[in-house]
Protein backbone atom coordinates (compact mmCIF):
# COMPACT_ATOMS: atom_id res chain seq x y z
CA UNK A 1 0.00 0.00 0.00
CA UNK A 2 2.89 2.36 0.78
CA UNK A 3 4.35 1.70 -2.69
CA UNK A 4 1.12 2.87 -4.32
CA UNK A 5 1.40 6.21 -2.53
CA UNK A 6 5.15 6.41 -3.17
CA UNK A 7 5.84 6.92 0.54
CA UNK A 8 9.05 5.57 2.07
CA UNK A 9 8.78 3.49 5.23
CA UNK A 10 10.04 5.38 8.28
CA UNK A 11 10.75 4.31 11.86
CA UNK A 12 7.84 6.26 13.41
CA UNK A 13 5.39 5.07 10.76
CA UNK A 14 6.57 1.45 11.05
CA UNK A 15 6.19 1.50 14.83
CA UNK A 16 2.73 3.08 14.60
CA UNK A 17 1.66 0.37 12.16
CA UNK A 18 2.87 -2.27 14.67
CA UNK A 19 1.12 -0.67 17.66
CA UNK A 20 -2.20 0.41 16.15
CA UNK A 21 -4.60 -2.52 16.07
CA UNK A 22 -6.96 -1.33 13.35
CA UNK A 23 -5.53 1.09 10.82
CA UNK A 24 -7.97 1.98 8.04
CA UNK A 25 -6.28 4.84 6.18
CA UNK A 26 -2.58 5.42 5.36
CA UNK A 27 -0.45 7.37 7.81
CA UNK A 28 0.97 10.86 7.23
CA UNK A 29 4.62 11.58 6.46
CA UNK A 30 7.35 11.19 9.08
CA UNK A 31 7.62 14.91 9.94
CA UNK A 32 3.83 15.30 10.28
CA UNK A 33 3.65 12.18 12.46
CA UNK A 34 6.41 13.52 14.71
CA UNK A 35 4.60 16.86 15.07
CA UNK A 36 1.25 15.22 15.95
CA UNK A 37 2.85 12.79 18.40
CA UNK A 38 4.82 15.56 20.13
CA UNK A 39 1.58 17.42 20.79
CA UNK A 40 -0.59 14.44 21.77
CA UNK A 41 1.87 12.41 23.85
CA UNK A 42 3.63 13.38 27.06
CA UNK A 43 7.39 13.95 26.82
CA UNK A 44 8.14 10.60 28.44
CA UNK A 45 5.65 8.76 26.22
CA UNK A 46 7.17 10.35 23.13
CA UNK A 47 10.71 9.43 24.21
CA UNK A 48 9.64 5.82 24.85
CA UNK A 49 7.89 5.68 21.49
CA UNK A 50 11.00 7.00 19.72
CA UNK A 51 13.15 4.32 21.39
CA UNK A 52 10.66 1.66 20.24
CA UNK A 53 10.67 3.08 16.70
CA UNK A 54 14.45 3.17 16.51
CA UNK A 55 14.65 -0.32 18.08
CA UNK A 56 17.15 0.81 20.69
CA UNK A 57 17.48 -0.73 24.16
CA UNK A 58 15.09 0.86 26.66
CA UNK A 59 17.37 0.57 29.73
CA UNK A 60 19.52 3.69 29.06
CA UNK A 61 16.37 5.81 28.65
CA UNK A 62 14.83 4.43 31.86
CA UNK A 63 18.04 5.22 33.70
CA UNK A 64 18.15 8.74 32.24
CA UNK A 65 14.49 9.37 33.17
CA UNK A 66 14.85 7.73 36.59
CA UNK A 67 11.96 5.40 35.79
CA UNK A 68 11.40 1.94 37.28
CA UNK A 69 10.48 -1.14 35.23
CA UNK A 70 7.00 -1.12 36.81
CA UNK A 71 6.39 2.51 35.85
CA UNK A 72 7.69 1.76 32.35
CA UNK A 73 5.17 -1.10 32.06
CA UNK A 74 2.30 1.15 33.14
CA UNK A 75 3.37 3.95 30.81
CA UNK A 76 3.75 1.51 27.89
CA UNK A 77 0.20 0.23 28.34
CA UNK A 78 -1.12 3.79 28.57
CA UNK A 79 0.84 4.75 25.45
CA UNK A 80 -0.52 1.83 23.41
CA UNK A 81 -4.07 2.66 24.50
CA UNK A 82 -3.55 6.30 23.56
CA UNK A 83 -2.20 5.33 20.11
CA UNK A 84 -5.32 3.26 19.49
CA UNK A 85 -7.82 6.03 20.29
CA UNK A 86 -9.88 6.91 17.22
CA UNK A 87 -9.33 10.65 17.60
CA UNK A 88 -5.54 10.25 17.55
CA UNK A 89 -5.66 7.74 14.68
CA UNK A 90 -7.60 10.30 12.63
CA UNK A 91 -4.93 12.95 13.29
CA UNK A 92 -2.18 10.51 12.26
CA UNK A 93 -3.90 9.47 9.04
CA UNK A 94 -3.97 11.24 5.68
Amino acid sequence: MNEELNIEATPLRDELERQIRKLVTPLRGEDELRDVLKVKLTKKEFKIFKVWAEEEPIEPLLEKLGMSEDRYGELSLKLIKKLNQEKLKQLLSI
